[in-house]
């Protein structure tokens, strides 16, 4: 995997006070990447957006204050699908929740810009409750290989992919998934952050499986960019 990694990087300076009720995802240092990457993107005025896995809809709101026509705000959760309707009612922002997957969100497609940060984390067993906005299955794949698959389908000729993970989730099959898909996709940032506690928590058994070393405590997040000509 080619990276730019740099400890340096600042997380997103203007940070939206959201709503978040328990049990919706808290944006946390991945979500500020992403905002980052997002800024630096060069997004078109009048972008049309989707922010897949939204969670309290951060990344939909930051894309409507920097000049989004419109954001569809997409979770397979009903309580993060309220609060995106309040987090975008109460600046009167742009933003369409929507109940689904990426699957879903391509009868609505495609977009010029499409932002994701799905669950990631490798888990022994199937998520269940709030830990849907984390866990996904033994290699933390589930949700980005079917988001790679559809990359062509959800981004519009011209426009761009921009989704983050951990590198425990094997940024590579990412990076190839993409390219079988249609799209030129390459590691914009990166960045090197302690586990956090699902991360510590689960620390066990990503030992036991081979996809951290031992005693290793740290992870490497990334953001990978994909267009699609």
């Amino acid at each position: 995997m080619t990276a730019i990694t740099n400890p340096a990087i600042p997380l997103a300076p203007a940070r939206p006070r959201l709503l978040r009720p328990p049990g919706v995802y808290r944006p946390q240092d991945d979500t500020w990447m992403l905002a980052n990457a997002l800024r630096d993107s060069g997004m078109p005025r009048g972008a049309r957006v989707l922010d897949l896995c939204t969670g309290t809809g951060a990344l939909a709101v930051t894309a409507a204050r920097h000049g989004a026509a419109s954001v569809i705000a997409a979770d397979i959760s009903r309580l993060a699908l309220a609060t995106v309707w309040a987090n975008a009612r109460l600046r009167g922002l742009p933003i369409r929740p929507l109940r689904g997957s990426a699957a879903a969100a391509t009868r609505t497609g495609p977009f010029d810009v499409v932002l994701a940060n799905p669950p990631y984390v490798p888990c022994p067993v199937p998520a269940s409750g709030a830990a849907r906005a984390w866990d996904a299955g033994p290699d933390g794949r589930v949700v980005l290989d079917e988001i790679c698959a559809l990359a062509a389908s959800l981004v519009a000729p011209g426009g761009y992919l921009l989704m983050v993970h951990s590198a425990v989730a094997g940024p590579e099959k990412s990076l190839a998934q993409l390219r079988e898909a249609g799209t030129t996709p390459a590691v914009v940032a990166a960045r090197s952050l302690p586990f956090g506690p699902v991360m510590r928590a689960r620390a066990g058994f990503l030992e036991a499986v081979g996809l951290i070393a031992a005693g290793q405590r740290h992870e490497e997040l990334v953001v990978i960019r994909a267009d699609r000509p």
